[in-house]
């Protein structure tokens, strides 16, 4: 179950099917993203495509030399350009793809507008959804629910992503959803309906690409980078390593780079001495390809934790999400508090974990802390959004407790773990996702947790599972997907998401869903919280 390759795939197809000659591949803004994110605009041309388009464009040249390749999302609006544009044809012929199912009667209304007779051909490719890496899609949905009810158009657009998934690789699912969750059973009889009907955190990537445009002195050709494990070997080989691994790879190319360059020899002990390596000799730049690129985004990455003290930050937050020891978490958060150079994200985020871990604590101590958010200038918008975040995700709604196991199994497996010893501090934490997937491959989820979605007499443990987030996934979830995939012979995992988030397009979500609007900050919203233990 690849999603990179799938897509790939339909897209091919759309230009072999062509025929040869000179192509013009005319996308909508969707389509685009989604092209872009699995083939690069050098393996495009190699195919006879020589323009990019999009149907929405108002000063298209009339090319008649052309073949037209239309992929685009079935929505009104495409449908209508699609109509004005038949009216008055561009191009010499026409050959339409649409990424998801297409009604009958715009079908008929295509047809009825094409009296030149320019179409050669209409067909659903189900390429509907951004193929983050060969393991990991998203809809690129922010703001997917109001309240904790789906918001009517975006309910619609992920049921048609993971319908499309489905049918681009080729799966008839047995579904479970989370019972706790409104919106997961909503979503499920949807695609449960529809199928059977027919069948980032630092920096954010945007569709695999980071901006740079405010890294301090970053030169015109790196103000934006790309980052896809499709066309970057140097990406793909370390994508799931860490921070320091990472720095230690680079290192290593480029004391290779020296020892076939005798004369161009430079100390390498730090992010500095690299990046300095790197403008001081074009050709490591050249040969090395995208290393450089890393380099840069390494050093950006270097600064900003230092500059933020991140790992001292990191650390705590470590703490909150996987120990639990109160006294310590609480004297922690308050020291950080109080380290100018902790910023107000930073520090509302560390107040939020503790109040998500702590929310029925006998010593709670949140009032304190909102206090030492305000004494600190923290915004009333971050302070705010410390209350809506435990409305959002608090133990009231949460269907399972992310913080503290209760059945002796569990508390168990936390103490033998524990005793095994943590190889990095900075990576105790381990996403409530994997312990979720390893109960399903094992034939242990609780159905009254994760029911099924109507009868079932196919109940074994699983070998192809489809996860999908409402709300979104996140790069941490992806990784823990890599590594079961690479782990468990015999089972493949696809994760996507209403979107991938970091931290802040997460509270974005939150602030989306409207929650926000109806927190209260400080003291008021601390008493709700202690009213519920």
């Amino acid at each position: 179950m690849n999603v990179v390759f799938a897509v790939k795939q339909y897209i091919s197809k759309m230009i072999e099917d062509s025929g040869p000659g000179m192509k013009v591949l005319l996308m909508d803004k969707e389509t685009t993203g989604i092209v872009s994110m699995v083939y690069t605009q050098s393996e495009i041309l190699q195919k006879e495509v020589y323009l990019f388009e999009r149907i929405d464009s108002q000063n298209r040249e009339t090319m008649k030399h052309l073949k037209a390749i239309c992929f685009l999302r079935p929505t009104k609006e495409n449908v209508d350009y699609l109509i004005q544009e038949l009216q008055r044809p561009k191009y010499s012929i026409y050959f339409i793809y649409f990424s998801n199912v297409i009604s009958k009667s715009d079908v008929k209304s295509l047809a009825e507008a094409d009296e030149q007779e320019v179409v050669a051909e209409v067909q659903e490719f189900y390429g509907d959804y951004i193929a983050v890496n060969p393991h990991l899609f998203s809809l690129n949905i922010l703001g997917c629910c109001q309240g904790r009810n789906w918001d009517p158009a975006q309910l619609s657009r992920a049921t048609q992503g993971l319908t499309a998934l489905l049918l681009s690789l080729k799966k008839c699912p047995m579904i479970r959803y989370q019972l706790s969750s409104e919106a997961a059973k909503r979503l499920a009889e949807c695609v449960k309906w529809t199928y059977q009907a027919m069948v980032h955190e630092l920096l954010g990537i945007n569709n695999n690409r980071i901006d740079l445009s405010r890294v301090p002195g970053i030169s015109k050709d790196l103000r934006e980078v790309v980052l896809s494990a499709e066309n970057d070997e140097f990406y793909a080989n370390n994508m799931y390593l860490n921070f320091a691994e990472i720095g230690s790879n680079i290192k290593n190319l480029m004391e290779d780079f020296q020892k076939r360059k005798p004369k161009e020899q430079q100390k390498l002990e730090s992010i500095a001495d690299m990046k300095a390596f790197v403008e001081n000799y074009p050709q490591f730049k050249k040969m090395s390809g995208t290393v450089s690129k890393h380099v840069t985004v390494v050093g950006e990455l270097s600064r900003l934790v230092s500059e933020q003290n991140l790992l001292e930050v990191s650390e705590v937050e470590q703490e909150l999400a996987c120990q639990n020891d109160h006294s310590s978490a609480l004297q922690n958060v308050k020291r950080l508090l109080q380290n100018p150079k902790v910023t107000e994200f930073d520090a509302a985020r560390l107040v939020m974990l503790y109040a998500l871990h702590y929310e029925r604590h006998s010593s709670n101590s949140l009032p304190g802390l909102m206090m030492d958010l305000r004494n600190k200038g923290v915004s009333e918008k971050y302070r705010k959004l410390v209350a809506a975040v435990v409305e959002y995700g608090g133990k009231r709604v949460r269907g399972s407790d992310l913080f503290s196991p209760k059945d002796a199994v569990a508390i168990t497996k936390q103490f033998l773990k524990g005793l095994k010893g943590i190889e990095n501090v900075y990576t105790q934490h381990q996403p409530f996702l994997h312990e979720t997937l390893d109960q399903l491959i094992k034939g242990k989820l609780k159905e009254n947790l994760y029911p099924y979605l109507g009868p079932s007499t196919l109940r074994d443990r699983p070998q192809d599972i489809i996860v999908f987030v409402i709300g979104g996934a996140t790069y941490e979830e992806a990784l823990t997907v890599y590594n079961l995939n690479r782990n468990t012979p015999g089972v493949r995992i696809v994760l996507g998401g209403t979107t991938v988030h970091n931290t802040k397009s997460f509270l974005e979500e939150v602030l989306a869903s409207g929650l926000y609007s109806r927190s209260k900050d400080s003291s008021q919203a601390t008493s709700r919280s202690a009213s519920r233990r």
